[in-house]
């Protein structure tokens, strides 16, 4: 039988697993199709393409999901990659599949002004799929898993940019949904190509220990359900060494060895019931001494994802500590596959109100906070609201908040209503007033005093709320109630970061220019602009960068179009001055030049060269060491020319940084994001951790001038944790 045949018939029996009565006439028609729809092309392992989409299917079958969300599985690459249309499909199989297809379809390339802008967009659009049918985000979700099992057929920059993307969005979405199984794979495939040295010395570790590790698993496990059997209590005991994700992330942002992780070891008891839950977690307590602190219980308080378990660390004989978590079949189920364990469960359901139940309104909460948001805004700050750690809080009657980690009260107000937030006076927590910027803790009692005579929130909460969801309300608010007082405080930040960069006003008021420069920062008028910098919805410093950012390539244009046209520069040159590598010495353009290692110029820095024996001119910048006046030996006077900067054909020049931070989990990932947010090519990424608990980071990349240089050191200096950063030749 051919291969890709029997994987499908394979496919058949796992869905019958659970679905007895599978239409397996349509599930065929499906596979049928796809497989002539796609007969041309081939992965990059050279296999058949249509093994992509059934693997894909396959993972969907593992989900529980339905026969419609297998058949789109089965299909969703054939809207992007064949002729086949949302009308064919929804004429074959149906408008639910053709809609599933078209929502889980990679977006088409549209031109964005930025990395941000287009990352948005395709969030913007997952979402609203999501809150439409949360099956296409399940579908995508397997998709983007099985594209990651096969990365290794990748170039090398494709397999660091997946790798990023699915750390960052596809990674945490799946812990948002629940599905804890896939998210661990994701994590460590991603790893693996993000950090392949530290996933390398964390793997290698792992097996050469694994006798051991095996060993002492089994012995605690014999131990625990030796202990339910002899207390009744039904169960099943699993256990197993945690992902290797989870342990690189206590490794290197704790800079601790593999002996010094805490809690290495994870132990699930799986029980019939939840007062099994309790009873079993008596005789864990009774057989092993709890860690104090270290109880959790998400079965009376469950996680937004539905997540329910008891967590307990304790410690053994060995003096090893290790977790035990415990909880029924039912919850078991949802805590591996999440949202589609619970739509599992829910088949009944009518389509319409899967996206509605409350259990995704932080979808919809996502979206609305969206509106008049700075693109590179929205991306960094939706990594709080959907990805950081959680807090709940309580109102006071009782019901649950969750709010990211560091929320304060001013994101639980805007969390109930705008209305709240926007008349908020004061706050108490566990009875006692408390200023807005307060942290607020588990379990705290949260409640806001209003009043009808409230002025409205002020700029400064935009600051202080952590959430998107409250930053946004309070910026629709001051956009719709102050626009006169934005435009004027707009205006005023605006042009004293003008002054800061050293740009003047009348520069960008250019006729030429001024049109240039709004369809840069996306604004019909520099009143708008100023109205958006006053409420918050774009910042002074973003705004003058990227005008800086155009002026530079206007000032590249002109001395093309001063060579096109002498005549219509007053006093322009005839001929402008090129040289190959950008460097003319003494005056002659034609001379062998390289650029020194030691301090790595670039087109703006201030620069000498060295006549040396054989190599031609090193240039170096003038405040390297190496080029330092007193270091200068007094026989080489002679070989120190003059040398400068001139128009090229040449695309970029390579330097490099150092930086030092504090050494914290994602310090490595947010370094990447940042010089891919400005589209920077790196060509080496290196750390190190030091055991003051400081990392040094060295980054070796290509840029096309000084200028570029400053905005890719002013955005590193951004990142959290980032104590210097510093070019090669720096004391």
């Amino acid at each position: 039988m051919d291969p890709v045949l029997e994987r499908y018939y394979a496919l058949e029996e796992k869905v019958r697993e659970y679905n007895p009565q599978l239409d397996t006439k349509r599930l065929f028609a499906a596979f049928t199709f796809a497989d002539n729809a796609h007969n041309q092309q081939k992965r990059k392992d050279g296999a058949p393409f249509v093994t992509h989409p059934l693997a894909v299917a396959e993972i969907v079958a593992e989900m529980g999901l339905d026969i419609d969300s297998l058949i789109a599985a089965l299909l969703h690459d054939c809207i992007e990659d064949t002729g086949t249309t949302h009308e064919e499909i929804s004429k074959l199989f149906g408008p639910v599949v053709a809609d599933l297809v078209e929502g889980v379809t990679k977006l088409t390339r549209v031109q964005y002004t930025s990395k941000e802008e287009e990352q948005m967009e395709n969030l913007r659009k997952m979402l609203m799929a999501m809150a439409k049918d949360i099956r296409v985000i399940l579908i995508k979700i397997a998709d983007r898993l099985h594209n990651m099992r096969t990365l290794e057929y990748q170039s090398e920059q494709k397999q660091r940019l997946k790798a990023l993307e699915t750390m960052e969005i596809y990674a945490p979405i799946a812990h948002r949904l629940g599905m804890q199984k896939i998210k661990w794979e994701l994590e460590d495939r991603s790893l693996q190509f993000l950090d392949p040295v530290g996933y390398e010395e964390i793997t290698a570790e792992l097996a050469k220990r694994s006798s051991a590790h095996e060993e002492f698993l089994e012995h605690i496990r014999t131990m625990i359900q030796k202990r339910m059997d002899e207390s009744g209590v039904r169960s099943q005991v699993f256990s197993r060494v945690k992902h290797i994700y989870s342990i690189y992330r206590k490794m290197y942002n704790q800079n601790k060895t593999l002996d010094e992780v805490y809690d290495l070891y994870a132990f699930r008891v799986i029980v019939d019931d939840i007062p099994d839950c309790y009873n079993a977690l008596g005789c864990i307590h009774d057989l092993f001494k709890p860690v104090l602190g270290r109880f959790k219980d998400y079965i009376g308080t469950p996680k937004p994802n539905m997540y329910q378990s008891l967590h307990t660390t304790v410690i053994g004989r060995e003096g090893i500590p290790f977790e035990v978590q415990i909880r029924t079949w039912e919850m078991h189920q949802i805590a591996e596959y999440g949202i589609a364990a619970h739509w599992k469960y829910k088949q009944g359901m009518e389509n319409a109100h899967l996206g509605t139940e409350k259990n995704f309104e932080w979808v919809r909460k996502l979206l609305e906070s969206q509106q008049d948001t700075d693109a590179e805004e929205y991306v960094r700050t939706l990594k709080v609201d959907l990805f950081a750690d959680e807090v709940f809080v309580f109102t006071p009657r009782g019901d649950v908040i969750n709010l990211p980690a560091g929320a304060t009260p001013i994101d639980f107000a805007y969390s109930i209503h705008s209305a709240i937030g926007n008349t908020m006076t004061a706050a108490k927590v566990n009875g006692r007033i408390v200023p807005f910027t307060a942290e607020l803790q588990n379990g705290d009692i949260v409640e806001i005093i209003t009043s009808k005579a409230a002025h409205g929130p002020s700029r400064d909460w935009i600051k202080i709320a952590k959430s998107n969801e409250a930053r946004n309300k309070i910026k629709q608010w001051l956009k719709k109630e102050r626009r006169e007082e934005n435009i004027l405080q707009g205006r005023s930040s605006f042009e004293a970061e003008l002054r800061r960069a050293g740009i003047s006003m009348p520069t960008i008021l250019a006729e030429d220019v001024l049109p240039l420069v709004l369809k840069k920062v996306a604004f019909n008028s520099l009143e708008e602009m100023y109205a958006a910098i006053g409420y918050g919805g774009l910042t002074s410093q973003k705004a003058v960068n990227r005008i800086r950012d155009e002026l530079i390539r206007i000032n590249k244009l002109r001395p093309e179009r001063q060579q096109q046209n002498p005549a219509a520069v007053p006093g322009a040159p005839r001929k402008a001055v090129r040289s190959e590598s950008g460097i003319i010495v003494e005056g002659l353009g034609n001379c062998l030049v390289k650029f020194s290692h030691c301090c790595t110029p670039v087109p703006g820095d201030p620069v000498i060269g060295f006549i040396t024996r054989g190599y031609g001119v090193s240039v170096h910048r003038l405040d390297c060491p190496n080029a330092a006046p007193d270091r200068r030996k007094p026989e080489e006077k002679g070989r120190w020319v003059n040398v400068s900067w001139v128009m090229s054909d040449r695309a970029a020049y390579q330097t490099s940084l150092e930086l030092e931070a504090r050494n914290r989990d994602g310090l490595i990932v947010d370094v990447a994001t940042a010089m891919n947010a400005q589209k920077i090519r790196v060509n080496s990424l290196a750390a190190r951790g030091r055991s003051d608990g400081s990392a040094v980071v060295n980054l070796s990349f290509d840029v096309d001038n000084l200028e570029q240089l400053k905005l890719v050191i002013s955005r590193l200096h951004q990142i959290s944790g980032v104590l210097r950063v510093k070019r090669a030749g720096e004391e």
